[in-house]
């Protein structure tokens, strides 16, 4: 613990020097409590002082004072600080904006002003094997004999119930389970802005999932006169890129826009140094601190293993109140999903198929891209290409279409030239897409090539550049299924390698921000 001699005070030294001075001593022998050591040295530095000790998960202080609600100066000028700096690119290298400078700051003493008193805080961070980063904050207090003697001021638990709950809470801010919790800016920013009307799901199906969510969230009342518990839970299912993370992006953005805010707690992975069965208890520990809520589970297959799915259905049937929660499970895979976590009512009560795309909703997605682009003077995009390339896209998944209408607008902005033939003037040797995959072109249903199924095209959109382009690269996408390693029940589907699958990821739609800019 400590070199075993009690630490000694100079009274000529700042307190903040001689309490350095003994975090030094300690570091260099065995550590088995740094908190003891720092609370007796700081008590000796500080004999007038009432020492409480919290940490940044409970009460980050620093933050709380970064946000305008309270002052936090270091103090520098005697050196009594432990700290490193490092060098922070400022956003995208394509972008050249100048980095900055940071500290990060291990050890260090501030003055710290709040509600008109003021206080004197230690930050100490370091590395602990079993539970990773820690950070302490050790909140000094000028106090009576018999208040430091009873451990507890009102002034300070004043300061801590204020900064606790402003922790508590979000701002701007998703919750992600990735081992632990924290909170994410960038997933925030990644959600905000999406809106219902950039998914397009067949409209009966779409609004039923809205109302099913609303309505779960505005009847706390009634669940509650009814004796009902107040919880859900929807799982989304279907092959990829057909709508399941743009829904859940955009159920996350509402609920957050409500009059009393529903959080989001996103799950990524449950590995951590404690074991998969400890995170289950810490998501499910949060999210009852924080309901109501949504709690979302992507990949549910992957997450709840055979290993787990025991200590899992614990937690969303057991004996703890879950009220308010609203699980949601998203995965490609429904047959994976254990049954008692997929047709045990009460646990999952509803499930959405996200199915390929109709082609009424494929003439609403090409709708949906003409007008991002209807400002461009790159594109000419006519309204009647719509229902051809509808029509065209016959089997396409969302994702695939996305990654159509990228590769195309980007080729037409370029001016790149359609190779020839273009577009078909009377009729081209293909059955269709459906025939092929039913195996009626083939011998044995084995070994086909997916074709574009023929389409008759108006004489005034023969020579449209764009749906020449489009029919060109419709082509190349129904070489890239072909050449896929997954089949679905009907075509292959984008494995989604370009992260839209994924929350987390980064929406390929940004490589045609020029275009929509001009």
């Amino acid at each position: 613990m400590h070199s075993g001699k009690p630490p000694s005070q100079n009274v000529h030294q700042a307190p903040g020097i001689q309490v350095f001075e003994d975090l030094k001593e300690h570091c260099t022998a065995p550590r088995l409590s740094s908190e003891l050591v720092l609370m007796e040295s700081l008590r000796t530095a500080h004999p007038d002082h009432l020492v409480v000790r919290t940490s940044k998960h409970f009460c980050d202080l620093l933050a709380y004072a970064r946000e305008g609600n309270a002052e936090a100066t270091l103090k520098t000028q005697n050196g009594d600080y432990d700290a490193f700096r490092r060098y922070v690119a400022s956003g995208k290298r394509i972008d050249r904006e100048p980095g900055v400078l940071t500290d990060s700051v291990q050890w260090g003493c501030y003055d710290y002003r709040w509600d008109g008193k003021d206080y004197t805080i230690y930050k100490h961070e370091y590395m602990d094997q079993g539970r990773g980063l820690v950070m302490n904050f050790y909140i000094c207090y000028q106090a009576g004999a018999e208040t430091i003697k009873s451990g507890k001021s009102s002034d300070v638990d004043s300061l801590m119930n204020a900064c606790g709950e402003w922790t508590h809470e979000l701002h701007e801010e998703i919750y992600v389970f990735d081992g632990f919790w924290q909170k994410s800016k960038d997933l925030y920013k990644s959600v905000s802005g999406s809106t219902w009307d950039e998914v397009i799901l067949d409209p009966t199906m779409k609004d039923k999932l809205i109302e099913d969510v609303e309505v779960f969230f505005d009847n706390r009342d009634l669940y509650k006169q009814l004796a009902v518990p107040w919880k859900r839970g929807i799982i989304f299912h279907g092959q990829p890129g057909n709508g399941k993370t743009i829904s859940i992006k955009a159920l996350m953005c509402s609920l957050y826009a409500r009059e009393l805010t529903v959080p989001s707690l996103y799950v990524k992975s449950l590995q951590g140094c404690n074991g998969p069965q400890y995170a289950i208890r810490q998501i499910f520990e949060h999210a009852r601190s924080m309901s109501p809520c949504l709690l979302i589970f992507e990949d549910l297959d992957s997450l709840v293993t055979d290993k787990v799915r025991s200590y899992f259905l614990n937690e969303v049937d057991g004996l703890e109140s879950n009220d308010g929660i609203l699980m949601i499970g998203s995965t490609n895979h429904l047959e994976k999903l254990d049954p008692a976590i997929s047709k045990r009512p009460s646990r999952f009560d509803r499930k959405y198929h996200f199915k390929l795309p109709a082609e009424s909703e494929r003439v609403l997605y090409c709708e949906y891209w003409r007008k991002k682009v209807s400002k461009s003077r790159l594109v000419d995009f006519p309204e009647e290409a719509c229902p051809i390339i509808a029509k065209l896209t016959e089997g396409f998944s969302f994702a695939y279409l996305k990654e159509l209408f990228v590769m195309t607008l980007l080729s037409v902005a370029r001016g790149n030239v359609v190779p020839e033939p273009a577009v078909p003037q009377k009729s081209e040797a293909a059955n269709g897409v459906e025939n092929e995959i039913n195996g009626e072109a083939g011998t044995d249903g084995t070994d086909t090539k997916r074709t574009i199924p023929n389409v008759e095209i108006p004489e005034a959109l023969q020579d449209n550049i764009l749906l020449n382009m489009a029919r060109h690269h419709i082509e190349i996408l129904l070489d890239d299924m072909d050449n896929s390693e997954e089949d679905g029940d009907v075509v292959k589907t984008a494995d989604d390698t370009s992260n839209t699958r994924k929350i987390l990821g980064t929406m390929i739609a940004r490589r045609v921000q020029p275009i929509n800019a001009v």
